[in-house]
């Protein structure tokens, strides 16, 4: 049976914490940032967190 292959769209978005915990890059983030809030667009840096539903299903796509 073949192997099951890493989705790469999914594993260029997301990063795997040691502690396991899923890192995704926040919403609306790509570009027209003149417009947004100074606040909005450095609170955008950080990051957001996965919800673990979301996490458990991303994390079996990257299994590979």
């Amino acid at each position: 049976m073949p192997k099951q292959k890493t989705h790469k769209g999914i594993a260029k978005k997301i990063t795997v914490r040691p502690g396991g915990s899923t890192k995704i890059g926040k919403t609306g983030m790509n570009h027209m940032s003149g417009k947004k809030p100074s606040s909005y667009n450095r609170a955008g840096r950080k990051g957001s967190v996965l919800s673990s539903a979301d996490a458990n299903r991303y994390k079996k796509a990257l299994r590979g």
